[in-house]
């Protein structure tokens, strides 16, 4: 994760993944322990789930509407939210296997109890896990995080029908450090100058 989209590097994605599982030439990790995270690049889902490496799979998904995700996320204007979920569904997984989702949770913007509902709806017949990841506000920064209060809420849909579902807390907040929040080293300078 964050080192750019997996999939649009696909072969060399795939030659890693197999020396990492290699016990013999590689490091011999279990494929469980490795997850692909991806924006929804939906040919190489489907790619991926052909090459039988049984290793996880995490969607950047941050919304439930085309509308809003793809103001978000501009792949969804090739890929949406219909073809993600097909492709997310087609994924082979083991028995005790889930997709992730990833979430990051925006005030006012896909953070709503309709939003809950929709996602719910959306990930029906998926073997999930949610991650909401509540904003790291910056100054300057065009969104804003959640209260508290919404944040729970939206996570007490989730719960409440049967979607394994965490909210994310990042460390490092007090010194623009935390997840999403890494930026050009001016404005870091700046912002802790006042």
């Amino acid at each position: 994760m964050g080192m750019g989209e997996p999939l649009a590097n696909y072969a060399a994605l795939v030659k890693a993944i197999r020396i990492l599982i290699d016990p013999k030439l590689g490091v011999g990790y279990s494929p469980r322990r490795i997850t692909v995270s991806t924006v929804g690049l939906v040919p190489g889902i489907d790619k991926l789930g052909r090459e039988d490496l049984k290793v996880n799979l995490a969607i950047s998904l941050h919304a439930t509407t085309d509308d809003v995700r793809g103001r978000l996320m501009p792949v969804n204007r090739s890929f949406d939210l219909a073809a993600l979920m097909g492709a997310v569904k087609r994924y082979p997984l083991a028995s005790r296997q889930r997709v992730f989702f990833e979430y990051v949770m925006l005030e006012d913007v896909n953070d709503t109890v309709d939003d809950a509902q929709r996602l719910v709806r959306l990930l029906r017949g998926v073997k999930a896990k949610v991650n909401l990841i509540p904003f790291n506000d910056w100054e300057g920064a065009r969104f804003r995080r959640p209260p508290l209060a919404r944040i729970l809420a939206f996570q007490s849909v989730l719960l409440d029908a049967g979607l394994t579902t965490t909210v994310r807390w990042s460390k490092g907040e007090d010194i623009g450090a935390a997840c999403g929040q890494l930026r050009e080293p001016s404005a870091v300078a700046s912002a802790s100058a006042s």
